[in-house]
């Protein structure tokens, strides 16, 4: 049980801002792909263009959002922040499922859609969590 006093775990705050960062970061270079294709690899950075590591990405994020989401709704009761994230990673997968090589826009505008909807839930979330207003039916 939490004090009335209490705020989100300094583990909620790191996970949902690192969600966030990561899902926006992940946005731009869906965005960014389909123009710095050739690049990436004279840089080292060819794996970052590997469907792989791409659908690696997806999944973690998923996870990563989906538990810092129900660890806030836990805290604060509200599903505002699932608005943002349920249709963000329907995005994000159905990004990751097209054929991505006859569909490099659809796939981009997909994903990049996708990413930042999810880091949007990740800000929605940190927001809710920092106005919670605790009183007698608060169940923590």
């Amino acid at each position: 049980m939490s004090s009335p006093s209490s705020r989100p775990s300094w583990f909620a705050r790191f996970a949902d801002r690192f969600g966030a960062t990561a899902s926006f970061l992940c946005a731009v270079h869906c965005a960014l792909l389909p123009l710095v294709i050739a690049v990436l690899p004279m840089l080292g950075l060819g794996f970052l263009a590997d469907h792989r590591f791409e659908r690696f990405f997806v999944a973690f994020a998923g996870v990563l959002a989906l538990s810092t989401l129900i660890i806030g709704f836990r805290r604060h009761q509200r599903f505002r922040a699932f608005w943002f994230l349920l249709p963000g990673i329907v995005l994000l997968v159905a990004g990751i499922l097209i054929d991505v090589d006859h569909a490099t826009v659809g796939h981009a505008v997909l994903v990049s859609i996708g990413g930042t909807l999810v880091a949007l839930a990740h800000l929605v979330n940190l927001r809710l969590a920092h106005t919670h207003v605790h009183d007698a039916a608060c169940g923590h």
